[in-house]
């Protein structure tokens, strides 16, 4: 059963990877002779929602046969949470499509969803009992409602990039370009962290620490931590196990993951590394060669989209991340709130997106400031998911 999950959640992103090279021709340049919406488009969009629908359904295969192998949600780890994720931003930007048939959203929104299952797989697939505060039915609630909230905030992301892909002057030189290239190689940071963990993986990289921990007990044997990266950061008190191999340039406090620190480095490093040959290759910004595909956009329309987007979104996100969180909390933990990492910015996205409506509806902000808004927001989004999983210790570092 988890062989054939595997196989299909395999399957899904080779469909979703069609669909994002077909919606790519859904929004070429007519013919002359055809308008906007002549036979030819019209048949590269149907052919690319179809791969996208088999690619969904093939993914909620995988949730399934995967929930039956492990006898509960598969949303309890970082590898299941992050696949669930891209599996509902799929699911968000299919019923939008189906509103407004805007192609270039799936040009957009697509590859972020292949992004959030490629850096999925980087991590253990591996299926584990639950650790007793997991062991609930409000697993499923808490959780799968909040990722579908996150993705559905997503989809605003994307609208959101294609007006500023759109509206941005490439032929200038200003904190609009500056800004909108800093986002790119934001997201070209998630690819580097994949090529970064499989190249290495390739190699069998391996370097074991002895640490101590925040009591000031010192863990080694069994307890020691295992860098599959080379040791550019080393963890507290930390001592190289392993002959061969690289030695910390420097350490950081006992409450820091040092080994996942040092994975978000290695992906930066690997991202601007990335950044840089595609612009040497291109010789021109990412946003400039984005632009082309903008061409035909009704720039309103994507506004609207990144507004509704946040109009469904946030009152899911509510309901998931902040109440059904803190009625869990209460009954795992006697306590409804008691500022874990993973619970302050659960807050803070939560502020962030009634700040947005606020803007929105009380000062009139459209256009430009809403999709920067929509950006800034998913970026919010991604800082929960990667650095606080990963680097910030607390009650939620079993993900």
């Amino acid at each position: 059963m988890v062989e054939t999950s595997s196989r299909l959640l395999f399957a899904a992103f080779l469909l979703y990877l069609i669909g994002t090279l077909l919606f790519g021709g859904a929004i070429r340049t007519p013919k002359k002779g055809q308008g906007s919406t002549g036979p030819q488009k019209t048949k590269w969009g149907n052919f690319a929602i179809f791969a996208t629908v088999a690619g969904f359904i093939c993914q909620a295969g995988y949730f399934i046969t995967r929930w039956i192998a492990s006898g509960h949600a598969p949303v309890s780890n970082l590898f299941e949470f992050t696949t669930f994720f891209g599996m509902m931003l799929v699911g968000a930007f299919m019923v939008i499509y189906f509103l407004y048939r805007s192609a270039v959203l799936g040009l957009f929104a697509l590859p972020v969803a292949l992004l959030l299952i490629a850096y999925a797989s980087m991590f253990p697939k591996d299926i584990n009992p639950l650790v007793p505060s997991l062991r609930s039915y409000w697993l499923q609630i808490h959780v799968t409602t909040a990722a579908a909230g996150e993705a559905i905030l997503a989809v605003s992301f994307a609208a959101g990039l294609i007006y500023l892909v759109k509206s941005t002057d490439q032929q200038k030189s200003n904190r609009q370009t500056f800004w909108l290239e800093f986002v790119m190689l934001c997201l070209i940071c998630i690819a580097g962290f994949i090529v970064a963990k499989s190249a290495f993986g390739l190699f069998h990289y391996k370097a074991d620490f002895s640490w101590i921990d925040r009591n000031g007990a010192k863990n080694t044997g069994e307890n020691a931590l295992v860098y599959h990266m080379p040791a550019v950061i080393g963890p507290h008190g930390g001592e190289l196990l392993t002959a061969g191999r690289m030695t910390p340039w420097f350490y950081v406090p006992a409450f820091i993951n040092a080994v996942k620190l040092n994975t978000v480095l290695w992906s930066v490093l690997s991202g601007i590394i990335l950044y840089v040959l595609v612009r040497l290759a291109a010789r021109k910004r990412i946003g400039a060669l984005l632009k082309p595909l903008t061409k035909n956009i009704n720039a309103d329309l994507m506004d609207e989209i990144g507004y509704r987007s946040v109009l469904i979104g946030f009152p899911v996100f509510t309901l998931g991340a902040l109440i059904f969180a803190m009625i869990w909390a209460q009954i795992a933990w006697s306590k409804f709130w008691s500022w874990d990492p993973k619970e302050v910015w659960a807050l803070v996205t939560w502020l962030f997106y009634a700040a947005f409506l606020h803007l929105r509806m009380s000062k009139g902000w459209q256009g430009e400031k809403s999709a920067w808004l929509a950006v800034i927001g998913f970026a919010i989004i991604l800082f929960n998911l990667i650095a606080v999983n990963l680097v910030i210790a607390g009650l939620h570092s079993y993900a």
